[in-house]
């Protein structure tokens, strides 16, 4: 079988997370990485991918050879170039942009450019083709050779209410996301693009704004005037949780709980806990969210509270390999 060619642009938090699934899972076999672009020096990425702060070290061994960067038996060569044009990436199914960058046509479709067959963006970008959501809207991925797929707080929330949607009903709903730090913010008190960004990350829970307020309108438009989202990012190094207040049709208490089971049920997209558990416990899950049950409350016959914790690195990365499977499957039919 001839396997899936992946390039990853930017070797950040994502691109690292998203190769460490590839080859540490056995589910993967079928995947080759067979490049990797990013302008820090090779042994600054070595040695990042070698040790991480939330996951550990790499269970495989890590070093430098030839100017590949060679993990267990994979040997990937690095470039370190500034244009993504001047890679080759002729036989490149799909190309994970994960820089950050590409928020313009330009940068966007630099990968295509340079031979790949798709583009696939980590986050949100107004320059791709189609934006699409695992659980979601994913059946309007059609040609679009550059898709973006979304952010992490959008993947996790959109599955959940078009779920919600089909089998209760939802009148309106506010979501608060309760977001980890991320290197967007500062580590000591710096001017930023707004006054609550410009205090340190790791010493206050900061109220925000968040991409998904639009972005899950765009991949659920039915929910378009029935939804508010809000966020607040908290001093944690990793995982995120969503608290959700719910307005339902009038559904009786018990049809309530059989339906968010069963929105659980394949245990792919959306899991579940029945434990009470805390943030910590969720690191490495590869949901799009993991719903509390122990949490979720009714008030009245159509007011429900259900809270998820997702863990907005692992889960947002294992929806970036499903979706380059699937536009690879669709680019290669």
């Amino acid at each position: 079988m001839t396997p899936l060619r992946i390039a990853i642009n930017g070797f950040g938090r994502i691109g690292r997370v998203v190769l460490r699934q590839l080859l540490t899972s056995p589910h993967h076999s079928d995947i080759k990485v067979v490049a990797i672009n990013d302008i820090a020096p090779i042994e600054t990425c070595a040695y990042l991918f070698k040790y991480d702060s939330v996951y550990g070290p790499c269970p495989l061994p890590v070093c430098i050879e030839a100017g590949d960067l060679r993990i267990g038996d994979h040997a990937i060569p690095l470039h370190r170039h500034e244009n993504l044009r001047d890679v080759d990436l002729g036989g490149v199914d799909v190309l994970l942009e994960c820089t950050g960058r590409a928020t313009t046509r330009e940068v966007a479709q630099a990968g295509l450019i340079a031979g790949a067959r798709s583009v696939l963006i980590s986050g949100p970008s107004q320059a791709a083709d189609v934006t699409t959501v695992l659980g979601a809207n994913d059946h309007e991925l059609a040609n679009a050779r550059i898709v973006s797929n979304s952010s992490c707080t959008t993947n996790a929330i959109a599955p959940l209410l078009c779920r919600l949607d089909q089998s209760l009903g939802i009148n309106r709903a506010h979501i608060t996301t309760i977001h980890c730090y991320t290197g967007s913010q500062p580590t000591v008190d710096v001017p930023g693009p707004s006054l609550e960004r410009s205090r340190a990350a790791a010493n206050s829970m900061i109220p925000t704004t968040t991409s998904a307020a639009t972005q899950i309108t765009q991949v659920c438009p039915q929910m378009s005037g029935r939804l508010s989202v809000a966020a607040v990012r908290v001093p944690s190094l990793s995982v995120s949780a969503i608290d959700a207040v719910v307005q339902l049709q009038r559904t009786p208490k018990d049809e309530v709980h059989e339906a968010v089971r069963n929105i659980c049920a394949d245990g792919h997209i959306i899991g579940k806990t029945d434990d009470p558990c805390v943030s910590s416990d969720m690191r490495g899950r590869p949901e799009s969210l993991v719903i509390a049950l122990p949490e979720l409350q009714m008030i009245g016959e159509t007011q429900l509270r259900l809270f998820g914790w997702y863990d907005n690195e692992w889960g947002f990365s294992a929806r970036m390999v499903d979706m380059a499977r699937k536009i690879a499957a669709r680019t290669l039919s």
